[in-house]
């Protein structure tokens, strides 16, 4: 594993004395550190090449801190500067944190301090930056420094190379469809398409046209013949989101594709060879749906050649200050907001969050407290406010779907009283499939029943 190279700090200060004593302490814990004595010494080595982050005093001969960090701001908005003040010059410091510099510390400081702020300011400071060594374009989306992620993309590039089927597993909102993406543009398929369907989104009825396609005439509605989402991943890769979702009957027909190569239209007594490679995902456990009869052991181990599990968010805390951080850029220049950064305190919030809805929820967080910022900080008032509001858009169509199946399930059985029969004949469904949906819910009818007690019936 390569050693990871040592941020690079660019120090401006006039005061020789501070200026090597700060030098050493930052030196002392880690971090490069290159340390000028003047705002045009500053630009000189900006223009050679960026630092992690400009720690620079206010106060500086001929061109003040405030104009260098102006011309910062304005040629490198991602770029973090702490600034240093004397009490005299706190309103500029005050005012420079409203136009987007990270933090200010009053002299003397506490050296403690200064750590925290440059740990801080760098853990969510996306700096322009050569691009990856070796091609990481294939993982430019995935925005992450974190040890888990990293793990997982470093398999995720050795099993790009085969075709070998994978299974991405992890919960709702990590990130699934990015890693598969990722994945293809890291294949030899690269050039070839990549199509995703959401095995959970689509209606059963249409699933099986929409993956298989269909020939004029196969069904009512089936004006002209139209190819299938297999047909059109031809030579490329197509990715199956949420599979545990995939009915039975549609199990049967996948699994034929994926060991003859060949695919039938619905409707037609011909087949197409076809050369894609399959990557799925899930949040379910595919082994207790195996258990239950809900999905096929044999559709399972075709699938799951490979298997790659993402952490959640909370796993993975030290990429949420960077990914709020790129989320906040994407979603300014959405909104045309000059919005350039998070509070400390705001940045510390989202940090210690529980994230449920794991890197969707942050994003949906992010672009709530965008939407509403009137300064080009975000405040912690903001985010805290976010933060609080019960969001659906945290909940995968899928996840509502089950969740409102469920509520509606249980809603028939309570006016039933628990009589299966009247409940499926409200529901328009035969018992048979009313019973398999209560078992997939782990509903007992009974519960629902409003029997006498054992002392009413003794009475």
């Amino acid at each position: 594993m390569r050693t990871p190279i040592p941020p690079r700090l660019l120090l401006v200060d006039d005061d020789a004395d501070l200026l090597r004593l700060l030098s050493m302490r930052l030196s002392a814990n880690g971090y490069q550190v290159t340390a000028v004595g003047s705002a045009e010494a500053a630009l000189a080595s900006l223009s050679i090449a960026l630092p992690a982050l400009v720690i620079s005093d206010v106060r500086l001969p001929e061109r003040d801190g405030m104009s260098l960090f102006q011309q910062i701001r304005s040629q490198h908005p991602a770029l973090p500067v702490i600034l240093l003040t004397a009490h005299g010059t706190i309103p500029d410091a005050v005012e420079s944190t409203s136009l987007g510099a990270f933090a200010y510390l009053t002299k003397p400081f506490d050296a403690r301090v200064l750590l925290e702020r440059i740990a801080m300011a760098l853990s969510v400071a996306a700096p322009e930056a050569a691009p990856e060594a070796g091609n990481g374009a294939w993982r430019a989306d995935i925005i992450s420094r974190s040890r888990a992620m990293e793990e997982v993309l470093h398999e995720a590039q050795l099993v790009a190379a085969s075709d070998a089927s994978v299974l991405l597993r992890g919960e709702s909102g990590t990130g699934k469809e990015l890693l598969a993406r990722a994945i293809h543009r890291a294949s030899r398929r690269a050039a070839a398409p990549f199509i995703a369907v959401n095995c959970g989104a689509i209606p059963e009825q249409l699933l099986e046209s929409e993956l298989f396609g269909h020939v004029k005439g196969a069904f009512t509605g089936a004006v002209a013949s139209r190819e299938g989402l297999l047909q059109a991943a031809d030579g490329g890769t197509l990715f199956l989101d949420e599979i545990g979702d995939m009915p039975l009957l549609l199990q049967v027909k996948l699994l034929r594709v994926l060991q003859e190569r060949v695919v039938r239209q619905v409707g037609s007594d011909s087949g197409r060879p076809i050369d894609v490679r399959v990557l799925s995902a899930t949040h379910r456990d595919l082994e207790a749906a195996m258990l239950e009869g809900q999905f096929r052991e044999d559709l399972y181990y075709r699938l799951n050649v490979i298997t790659l599990t993402l952490p959640s968010l909370a796993e993975r805390r030290e990429d949420i200050g960077l990914l709020a951080t790129r989320f906040l850029q994407m979603l300014a220049a959405k909104y045309g907001k000059t919005v350039n950064g998070f509070a400390p305190e705001a940045l510390e919030a989202l940090s210690r969050a529980s994230w449920p809805g794991n890197v969707r929820q942050l994003y949906n967080v992010v672009e709530h407290a965008c939407a509403l910022a009137t300064a080009p900080l975000l405040p912690l008032s903001l985010v805290q406010r976010a933060l609080r509001v019960p969001s659906l858009e945290v909940l995968s169509y899928t996840e509502a779907k089950q969740r409102f199946e469920r509520n509606y399930l249980v809603q028939l059985l309570k006016l039933t009283d628990g009589n299966v029969a009247d409940a499926a004949r409200l529901a328009e469904r035969n018992r048979t499939e009313f019973y398999r949906l209560l078992q997939k819910h782990e509903l007992n009818a009974a519960q629902f029943r409003n029997e006498p007690v054992a002392e009413e019936r003794q009475a």
